[in-house]
């Protein structure tokens, strides 16, 4: 899908997006350099655990009970700009939430969705399990630790499922995305099923592993061009970013200053995730959002740009007040 021409100015970074969230999800997937998956690419599916679900209750109550943090997290996080958290979250609660996200993108989009990258908003406003993830405290506390703030406010959520034969995610940071006035911004990556490489795990750049001329690459909204220079510019480094596989109940936090990406899913089985972004409390919101923001007047509605982010729909979900940090 291409820009609608009215996005298509002198300057089309600095625009608003006319479609809808999923239209922009079509088309922001374009922006990547992509080899098509062929048949004979597939991987075997891989194995899928088989566990109890946890009851509705049971969920709630582990995502709410709190996390202890190790300082040596604490530390990756702010050196490399993310950090893989693992046993964050028991495995029948992460299976009675893979159900839960299997049913709401079947009611959405049916089947026969191979090769395409769907997403759903705003989860947490319509489903009740899924809200237990979005306003976790488990989750939103941590996030505020990290980052070294006194609270945390949520911009929104996400489900994200790389379907089958899906193709690469474009490196991006997300500060070049998220209209918000803040470095304190960060993403919580919550896979539904354990990633191997072959499925497209998220892949990250570690902060001092970023050569200087990747900064200075224009961000490019018209073609995959910018995606093609970054993988041009660490190939010529020798970095080698993390793209290890995701074990089951483990969750990523990137902030929004960290590269990265996502591989193609190369498997017959949905890459499902589901994913928060939260922010600083006192944030405003940047003064001129662009075409790579997507929706998000409707993240903040009434939210004018330069003034602060905060509306009924950005409650806070984290402190530092409560949050246990451990030496492990």
């Amino acid at each position: 899908m291409e820009m609608a021409r009215s996005e298509r100015v002198s300057d089309p970074v600095r625009t608003d997006w006319a479609g809808d969230d999923q239209q922009w999800w079509d088309w922001y997937m374009t922006l990547a350099s992509q080899t098509p998956v062929e048949s004979a690419d597939v991987v075997s599916d891989p194995e899928r655990s088989v566990e109890i679900e946890a009851p509705e209750y049971e969920v709630h109550a582990s995502l709410t009970a709190p996390y202890a943090l190790a300082e040596e997290s604490v530390s990756f996080f702010r050196r490399n700009g993310y950090v893989r958290l693992r046993n964050m979250v028991p495995p029948s609660v992460v299976a009675a939430l893979s159900r839960r996200v299997d049913e709401l993108l079947d009611a959405m989009h049916g089947t026969g969705n191979d090769g395409r990258f769907l997403a759903v908003e705003q989860v947490w406003l319509t489903d009740p399990l899924v809200r237990g993830v979005t306003l976790s405290r488990r989750l939103g506390d941590v996030a505020a630790q990290l980052m070294g703030v006194d609270g945390v406010r949520l911009y929104h959520d996400n489900i994200l499922s790389k379907e089958p034969g899906c193709g690469r995610t474009p490196w991006h940071r997300d500060n070049d995305h998220y209209p918000l006035a803040s470095p304190a911004v960060c993403t919580s990556w919550f896979p539904l099923q354990r990633i191997p490489a072959a499925m497209g795990t998220l892949t990250c750049l570690p902060r001092t592993s970023v050569p200087g001329s990747v900064l200075k690459i224009p961000v490019s909204v018209e073609n995959s061009s910018y995606d093609e220079r970054v993988e041009a510019e660490l190939r010529a480094s020798g970095v080698v970013p993390d793209s290890s596989p995701f074990e089951l109940g483990e969750v990523s936090f990137h902030a929004a200053d960290c590269f990265h990406t996502a591989g193609p899913n190369r498997t017959g089985v949905p890459r499902r995730v589901l994913s928060s972004t939260y922010y600083a409390d006192g944030t405003n919101v940047i003064d001129s959002p662009t075409v790579l923001s997507g929706k998000w007047r409707d993240f903040l509605p009434g939210v004018a740009p330069g003034t602060p982010a905060v509306s009924s729909l950005n409650p806070l979900v984290g402190s530092t007040a409560a949050l246990t940090s451990v030496r492990r």
